[in-house]
């Protein structure tokens, strides 16, 4: 298990969607073992594999105590929504009130390959959604309004990280993380 760098707005993973895990083996735990300890270490209330470099469908929660990762997830979500404060790994020190479905059904898997269902409201159904968007290629400022997101992003341009180039992370060749290719 290793903490790994966390990637920052501007790299291009975290604008690329992920591909969907096809091999549950070793090597996808040892990712998940990864983002779990990065995610605590941080800490932060969530984190997904493009946050670490890693192109795949699969991220890592902390709500409420409760630690736990899903695989490939797919989401059913409320139509009532909530608004509350939003920030993000990737953005360090930046947060903002965020619109959200205020309930949510995440279908996938666990590191083994087993179904699982993950059902939550409030604050777990904004960490699942949040971190969806992540294996997606999306941010969380891609959801605010045109003047929040201006805003948001000057504010970024200010910040001491931005413009920071990505960590260098060596890999084994042999690495598939999962990917079956």
């Amino acid at each position: 298990m290793a903490i790994q760098p966390i990637r920052l707005f501007g790299d291009p993973v975290l604008r690329t969607p992920a591909a969907p895990v096809e091999v549950f083996d070793k090597e996808l735990r040892v990712l998940v073992k990864d983002l779990t300890e990065t995610m605590l270490e941080a800490p932060g209330a969530g984190l997904a594999a493009p946050q670490i470099g890693v192109s795949l469908r699969v991220f890592t929660y902390n709500v409420d105590g409760v630690v736990g990762h899903l695989v490939n997830p797919s989401l059913e979500l409320s139509d009532e929504t909530q608004d509350g404060e939003e920030g993000c790994l990737s953005l360090p020190g930046f947060s903002v009130d965020c619109r959200r479905a205020l309930r949510v059904a995440a279908k996938g898997f666990n590191e083994f390959g087993e179904p699982v269902v993950l059902e939550g409201s409030e604050l777990l159904a904004r960490c699942v959604q949040h971190e969806t968007d992540h294996l997606d290629g999306i941010l969380f400022i891609d959801r605010l309004d045109r003047e929040q997101r201006k805003l948001a992003l000057r504010m970024m341009r200010e910040s001491e990280w931005f413009g920071q180039p990505a960590p260098v992370v060596r890999l084994s060749p042999h690495a598939t993380f999962g990917a079956g290719r």
